[in-house]
Parts: C-alpha cells; sequence; structure tokens
C-alpha cells in the first residue's frame, strides 16, 4: 500500500515509517549512526539516579548506545507510534512538544537533542527548554544540519538520493539552523558548544551499501556547513 503524501517535514511521515524505526537497513538507517554519534559523545552517569532527556526520541534509537552508561533514560515525542517502540526497547516514555517539555527544571544530568532543531519553526524554543531541563554542570549534546547553500545541497539533494540517507520530503530547508545563533543561544544559557562537522565514514558506507548491517561512524571534521553535531557542559 502506497504511503500518503504528506507536506514537507510533517512528523506523520515518522508515523507512516513507523516499521522501518529499528530496521538498521531502512529509511532511518542514518538515525541509527547518528544515535551511535550522540551516545559517543555523552559521558557515563555519576550517579544512580543519573537521567538522560532525550528531546524527539523518535523509537529510541539511542537506548542500545547508552545503556552501559548508567542513566535513567527518558525519552520525550510527539509522534505516538515511535514512542510505543521506545517504550519496548526501555525508554521512559513521555508524550510530548520539544518546545514545551513535561519535564522540571533542572530534572537533567544529561540532555540530546538530536534530529529535532531543523524541524521547527523556533529552534531557540528548543534550546531554552533543553537548557531548562538541564542541571547545573550537565552535559548536552546535539546535532542539526547548517542554513547554507552546502547544507541544503548534501542535506537535500544528495542525501536524498542516496541509500541510508532521510527519506524524500522529511526535512524542509527553509527550516535549517545557524551554528553560530545556536551556540550564542546555548552560551546566554550557561552552556558552551563546541560544534563540528558530521560525515559518514567513506569506508564504513562502501562496507554498509555492500551488506546494510555494519554500523556506519560519523567523523568529526572542521567546520559546520552541513550536518554538524556538538557538545558542552552547563556552567555549574
Amino acid at each position: 500500500m502506497p504511503l500518503p503524501v504528506r507536506p514537507v517535514n510533517d512528523p506523520r511521515q515518522y508515523d507512516d515509517l513507523a516499521d522501518q524505526w529499528w530496521d538498521r537497513s531502512g529509511a532511518f538507517a542514518m538515525l541509527h549512526w547518528l544515535a551511535a554519534e550522540r551516545a559517543r559523545q555523552l559521558p557515563p552517569a555519576t550517579s544512580s539516579g543519573a537521567v538522560l532527556v532525550d528531546i524527539a526520541c523518535g523509537a529510541g534509537l539511542l537506548a542500545p548506545h547508552v545503556e552501559h552508561l548508567g542513566y535513567r533514560h527518558v525519552g520525550v515525542d510527539l509522534g505516538l507510534p515511535g514512542l510505543r517502540l521506545a517504550a519496548d526497547h526501555g525508554v521512559l516514555a513521555v508524550a510530548g512538544d520539544a518546545l514545551r517539555l513535561p519535564l522540571a527544571d533542572g530534572c537533567a544530568d544529561a540532555v540530546v537533542a538530536g534530529e529535532v532543531l531543523e524541524h521547527v519553526r523556533d529552534p531557540y524554543a528548543v534550546v531554552d527548554e533543553a537548557c531548562r531541563v538541564l542541571r547545573p554542570g550537565g552535559v548536552l549534546v546535539l546535532d542539526s544540519i547548517s542554513a547554507t547553500r552546502w547544507g541544503r545541497f548534501t542535506a537535500i539533494t544528495v542525501a536524498e538520493r542516496l541509500p541510508g540517507g532521510p527519506p524524500h520530503r522529511l526535512h524542509d530547508p527553509e527550516l535549517f539552523v545557524s551554528p553560530a545563533g545556536l551556540t550564542a543561544a546555548f552560551a546566554r544559557h550557561g552552556v558552551t558548544v563546541r560544534l563540528h562537522a558530521l560525515l559518514p565514514d567513506p569506508v564504513d558506507y562502501l562496507r554498509w551499501l555492500r551488506d546494510r548491517t555494519r554500523p556506519v561512524r560519523l567523523r568529526h571534521l572542521p567546520g559546520t556547513s552541513g550536518l554538524f553535531g556538538g557538545s558542552g557542559y552547563r556552567r555549574a
């Protein structure tokens, strides 16, 4: 049965493809690679009750990559089909909007904001919410797509046509973000973030094309003109 044609950036596309979430060779393959990259930026929990808030968690793809770190993994998302899958993978699933997180101030020892900033009309509201729930001394991990010609070309023109890339129409390039603007917005909350470009390792990608099972590691490169990520700590 063909999928419905949704408006660009319509979050219902994730629900339409819910059966693809945990297929590492399917429509969300790159989200698995990004989840592993986000986890690599997180330190181990420093207490038995430490909380990790995963904003726009989808089906909880971060879960297997952070289970050894010792956090209580709380995932917030609007999509109920994805949340149900996240709960099946050990995530404490909370239905909620990234622009108005239904969580208490300072409740999180770590916050992950991946695959969300480039999907909302006001990414700085997500920054505000991420910092509101992050305790002093806590760590923040993020990734997004830069509002540049290169960002649009690589994420839309190229990536949507490559195996493993995002589904067609999932991203609206008009919503891509300014890395400098994000850095400044986080700094106003006492969070200093260091950003870098993210690029799938070419050798890993070729191996993945061959068998569609091996993970693809994302390389850190200078610059932030396309897909980028980073991390930082909130000032104690």
